[in-house]
């Protein structure tokens, strides 16, 4: 079990400092998910800070319960984005089956958060 833990946390930094990066060295990446009202770069620089903060807390053990609790709140406060983008006529990346499914990672991206900082706010 703590070896799938440690590979799940690992991936999931990954993930998200990937995202972080990606939001400075492409931001046309998530040009379309960002609502009209909110200013692109703000958004894209807001991203990449939290994102990075989080990915590096999943890293060190001693942030660790604080990096799944962000991860988990992150992907709440993406939620509506994704659902937003799910009834547009043409989803940003994809299909409406893509959008459906980004979706339901978003629910396991949550869950998965969840259970880091639970496990992790026990040894705390």
């Amino acid at each position: 079990m703590k070896i799938f833990q440690i590979i799940v946390i690992f991936i999931l930094a990954f993930v998200i400092l990937a995202g972080a990066f990606n939001h400075l060295y492409a931001p046309e990446t998530y040009k379309e998910f960002i609502p009209e009202f909110f200013p692109e770069t703000l958004a894209h620089i807001l991203s990449a800070i939290a994102e990075a903060a989080i990915g590096i807390a999943l890293l060190v053990p001693k942030y660790r319960k604080w990096g799944g609790l962000g991860f988990f709140l992150l992907m709440i406060a993406f939620l509506p984005i994704h659902i937003w983008d799910l009834t547009k006529d043409a989803p940003a990346i994809g299909s409406k089956v893509a959008a459906i499914i980004r979706i339901a990672v978003q629910f396991l991206f949550m869950a998965a958060g969840w259970w880091i900082y639970k496990t992790y706010r026990t040894k705390s």
